[in-house]
């Protein structure tokens, strides 16, 4: 198991690993309430609608810019990031992406497997060796 060298990193893992996952859930709530909207011709939800598009890609944006800083410990590729890299031949998914399984796995397991060197990893912090005496 590998372990990060800080609390600020798996604390920017867990922020960018809870934003994946809520626009997960947002994207086809948005979908389905403007869908709604439009059939029913209803101009308070229509803004409702326009609104929740709005948080969504500023969600996007906020995770775009996290999850290119979450970066796996062992072979330092951002695995809540969007890559074009070929990942691992034992990678697995969930719904379809690789980034929904390293974001499930950080939030609920406190640990995941990089999708690219297959590796896992530990949400804690390593332990610094104590200081060698020096010899006189």
């Amino acid at each position: 198991m590998h372990r990060f060298q800080s609390k600020s990193t798996i604390t920017r893992f867990r922020c960018a690993a809870l934003l994946i996952c809520a626009r997960c859930l947002l994207v086809p709530s948005v979908v389905a309430v403007l869908v709604d909207a439009l059939v029913r011709n209803d101009q308070p939800q229509i803004l409702l609608a326009m609104g929740m598009v709005g948080v969504t890609v500023v969600m996007g944006v906020l995770q775009w810019v996290l999850a290119s800083r979450t970066r796996c410990p062992l072979c330092m590729t951002p695995v809540l990031a969007t890559k074009g890299c070929a990942k691992h031949r034992n990678a697995r998914k969930i719904l379809g992406s690789h980034r929904l399984r390293v974001a499930l796995g950080v939030l609920f397991r406190g640990s995941f497997t990089c999708p690219y060197c297959h590796e896992p990893s530990v949400m804690e912090v390593r332990r610094r060796a104590p200081y060698a005496q020096v010899r006189q």
